[in-house]
């Protein structure tokens, strides 16, 4: 295991440094002068040539990766051009609402999508069955931003129960839960449907082992043998899926913070994409990446802990 543990870790080392090659080289693709772009054609010289050397612009591309490098790992990500704030505090201030944003929705997806699931297995072939695969496929389908706009329409338009934009203040528990409700029903909706079909194939495989049915022949209560023996083995396959699912709500998040106009990481690298702010756009999506990869390394750590049987020599 601890061979293992230092291969993953080796790897994931490498696809930081990929990352973070590529973001330091990013703006090198950008057309044209991309202080110029930032600044104006009328920005004066003297105030150019500062920001590209603030930039390391003026310096050789591995010059601009070194760099890059070194001020990340000591978490200097540069400064935002309009506000001359420290990037890194901006993202600080920001990440908490995505980060709530992201583990609610994975709970809500969780505490609907796997009951359902079992319920599916626990009776196959029957119509509920089949309503469930309907509304799971469906699910599964609509891509999150289709789900915040249809619930901005319900219960902010039709029905003004919920607030349609904004973040709320964490100071306000209330107020803040009644703004994350609809952004976080939205970036579950497809994770409900997924987590419910994965369940629901994981149960109907372990139902028809030896040891449910030795289990069941000695007279044990059959919903304790779903919930303690057969849900406990089959809901291992999920946690892979839940590890992965996190990055990618991390990611989705950005397009359901700019329809519902909230404070987090994907508003801020979304308003700073629209004014081209570099620093902010390179440091919030490393910080996401940077997220992606941990969240992941985590899960197959679990993974692995949770189910021995695992080889991992391999």
């Amino acid at each position: 295991m601890l061979d293992y543990a230092l291969r993953r870790l080796v790897m994931t080392f490498f696809v930081v440094l990929l990352i973070m090659v590529f973001l330091a080289l990013l703006i090198q693709l950008v057309p044209g002068d991309p202080v110029r772009l930032v600044l104006g054609a009328k920005a004066p010289e003297s105030v150019v040539q500062s920001v590209r050397h603030d930039m390391y612009l003026d310096r050789s591309a591995p010059a601009q990766v070194y760099y890059f490098f070194t001020n990340a790992v000591r978490g200097d990500l540069g400064v935002d051009f309009q506000s001359q704030r420290s990037v890194t505090s901006l993202i600080w201030t920001a990440l908490p609402h995505t980060a709530i944003l992201a583990l609610a929705s994975l709970a809500l997806a969780g505490l609907l999508g796997v009951p359902l699931g079992v319920y599916a297995a626990t009776h196959p072939g029957g119509w509920l069955d089949r309503v469930t695969a309907v509304a799971t496929i469906s699910l599964i389908t609509m891509p999150a931003y289709v789900a915040g706009l249809l619930l901005l329409l319900v219960f902010s338009v039709h029905w003004p129960i919920l607030p349609a934009t904004g973040t709320g203040s964490l100071s306000d528990p209330g107020d803040y839960l009644k703004h994350l409700a609809l952004p976080a029903i939205a970036l579950a909706v497809t994770w409900i449907g997924y987590l419910a079909r994965l369940v629901r194939t994981s149960m109907l495989e372990v139902l028809n082992e030896r040891y449910i049915m030795a289990a069941r022949s000695q007279g044990i209560r059959d919903r304790l043998v779903v919930y303690k023996y057969a849900l406990r083995n089959a809901v291992i396959p999920t946690i892979a899926v839940v590890g992965v699912g996190l990055g990618t709500l991390l990611g989705g998040a950005i397009f359901v913070e700019v329809i519902f106009a909230r404070a987090g990481l994907g508003m801020l690298i979304y308003n700073s994409i629209q004014t081209r702010n570099y620093p902010i756009v390179r440091g919030g999506v490393l910080v996401v990446a940077l997220l992606f990869v941990a969240v992941n390394l985590l899960t197959d750590f679990v993974y692995h802990m949770v189910d021995p049987r695992i080889d991992v020599a391999s």
